[in-house]
């Protein structure tokens, strides 16, 4: 059935496969960000240029709307330091957890289908790095309860 592959038998092609799909995602990360960076660029030399075609024109260009400098998808990215902090925090924690998560499903999964002892161990090493993320995303979080980092209220 594959003979027409030749030496390229099922043991030489899944390692194959098995590095692809992350150097894959890797690759498509890297050209992701380069095509964002560039079109946002892009939009905000357009901006630019239509400021600079309406003060040729003699209209003002206050009536637009603010360049896209602090905006991100449309969202501004403009937060105060306390909003700031407080969504660092929860990224941290949020990635601690799945990183704990994937630590412990990949030490009980190496645990039920290795035949060698200890190979559970492996999902150490991402059950470590999620327990430091959640503990950095302890430290990190802002004390207080205001929403725009303003000291807590007491009363």
């Amino acid at each position: 059935m594959l003979a027409f592959l030749g030496d390229f038998g099922p043991e030489v092609i899944a390692p194959v496969l098995v590095f692809a799909i992350p150097i894959i995602a890797i690759a498509g990360g890297i050209t992701a960000g380069i095509v964002r960076t560039i079109s946002r660029h892009r939009l905000i030399e357009l901006a630019q240029r239509e400021r600079i075609a309406m003060i040729e024109r003699g209209l003002d260009p206050s009536k637009l709307p603010p360049l896209p400098l602090d905006t991100e998808f449309g969202v501004s990215t403009r937060w105060s330091a306390g909003d700031y902090a407080r969504r660092r925090a929860q990224g941290l924690m949020i990635g601690g957890l799945v990183t704990l998560a994937v630590g412990i499903s990949l030490s009980v999964m190496l645990h039920y289908i290795a035949d060698e002892p200890g190979v559970w161990a492996v999902g150490l090493i991402p059950g470590a790095i999620g327990i430091a993320l959640l503990i950095s995303g302890v430290l990190v979080r802002p004390k207080g309860n205001g929403s725009s980092g303003a000291p807590p209220q007491v009363g």
